[in-house]
């Protein structure tokens, strides 16, 4: 067959017109990214908070238990944990028999869990609830993240604040300023591509048009990153027992946590500047057949988040980092005829890493005294991120979200 031109192979494999275009364009690679380490500043510690979104509205009764409240057997007789399954944290509460690696991490001190967290009048729409959790202003649509916001006040590069996820989420998105987008998908070659062809498509050639050029650079960026990816990714992103398939559900997310909390990993390990990461494992809508699907899903997250902060407790670098994980909303105290749960309100938020004040914070929400079958919040989920704004990026609270006057939870230890 001829010798294939770059233009004539670029636009055979749609990278032209698609994502590697878009990735040199608006987005950064990881091979760009790892350049930048070591340039942290020397003369003083810096921190950094990785945000786990768990897309689809993660049923928070089924994570953490209150095994030893009876309305909560009689609420859900099918789908609730006998005392004997759970893995308790005190005589009230526990783990679901799945998160191992999170109770290691409570024995050690290094999670804290946040009761009922929540925000004013819930909405049960997958897409306006997380618009609400991501751009911490509640009353009103509004444009920008939280993050983003933090990224104005500071002017931050665009490698400040990163994502591995598929998109850029609105999290990171501010009015002068933008994260990063980095894709842990890498990209998928046709098997005839040999290792001289990806040379010889990455080089810049003499007066080709800017855009193909862009193009090319971009694809040698994702061709570097499929390998990076496989590099970063053996030390925690192993398979385990607990992992097998959900269903999609449409409420965003992907399955791969373990590989971008890896990716996250050789960041800090490498230096990187960067100060906050957005990861993300998704499925969490569980209107039916909860159990088996839940299970499989926390035991993702377990084996990730675990083996993250584990890592990371092996440098100084990586034990300024915290990570914070949230969902949209809880689901409904009472199970459905489906053996699932539907859209509810609050639920726990789950913090971890060396600096981390472990044990509970905030009041559980009562199971009896209801919202219409939901659960009332007790804690305002801007106390959660005011404490990642004031203990974590040195910034004030009330001034990057957006009608907050309230007091930002003790998360974090001093030091």
């Amino acid at each position: 067959m001829d010798r294939p031109t770059r233009r004539r192979f670029l636009l055979a494999s749609g990278v032209v017109g698609g994502g590697a275009l878009a990735a040199g364009v608006g987005g950064i690679s990881l091979a760009r990214l790892l350049r930048t380490g070591g340039e942290r500043p020397a003369t003083r510690r810096v921190d950094t908070v990785v945000l786990v979104t768990l897309y689809g509205g993660n049923d928070g009764l089924n994570t953490v238990v209150p095994y030893a409240d009876r309305a909560y057997h009689s609420a859900r007789p099918e789908l609730a944990y006998p005392p004997e399954r759970v893995l308790a944290l005190d005589d009230r509460h526990g783990l679901h028999p799945a998160l191992t690696g999170l109770k290691r991490l409570w024995d050690d001190g290094r999670l804290a869990i946040v009761h009922g967290v929540g925000y004013p009048r819930p909405d049960r729409s997958h897409f306006r609830s997380m618009d609400i959790w991501q751009t911490g202003t509640p009353d009103a649509p509004a444009d920008t993240g939280w993050v983003g916001r933090w990224l104005d006040s500071t002017r931050a590069p665009v490698e400040a604040a990163v994502s591995f996820e598929p998109v850029l989420p609105p999290l990171l998105v501010g009015r002068t300023r933008v994260g990063a987008c980095v894709s842990y998908q890498g990209l998928e070659l046709p098997d005839w591509v040999t290792p001289t062809m990806i040379a010889a498509l990455g080089r810049v050639e003499p007066g080709e048009p800017d855009a193909q050029a862009r193009a090319a650079a971009a694809y040698a960026d994702l061709v570097e990153m499929g390998r990076l990816v496989r590099e970063a990714a053996d030390p925690i992103a192993s398979p385990t027992a607990a992992e097998g398939t959900v269903p999609a559900t449409g409420t965003g997310g992907g399955g791969a946590l373990a590989a971008q909390l890896a990716l996250v990993a050789r960041c800090v390990e490498a230096g990187v500047p960067t100060r906050v990461y957005s990861v993300s494992l998704g499925g969490f809508d569980t209107h039916a057949g909860e159990l088996a699907a839940h299970e499989v899903l926390l035991g993702q997250l377990d084996a990730a988040v675990a083996g993250f902060v584990t890592r990371m407790a092996g440098s100084a670098a990586g034990q300024r980092v915290a990570v914070v994980v949230y969902s949209e909303f809880g689901r409904r105290v009472r199970a459905n005829a489906s053996d699932g749960t539907d859209h509810g309100t609050a639920g726990p938020v789950l913090v971890a890493g060396a600096r981390v004040a472990g044990g509970f914070h905030g009041a559980p929400s009562s199971l009896t005294d209801l919202d219409g079958g939901d659960l009332k919040a007790t804690t305002d989920f801007r106390d959660v991120f005011g404490a990642v704004l004031a203990s974590v990026l040195d910034a004030d609270p009330e001034q990057h979200l957006d009608g907050y006057r309230g007091r930002p939870l003790p998360l974090f230890r001093r030091g």
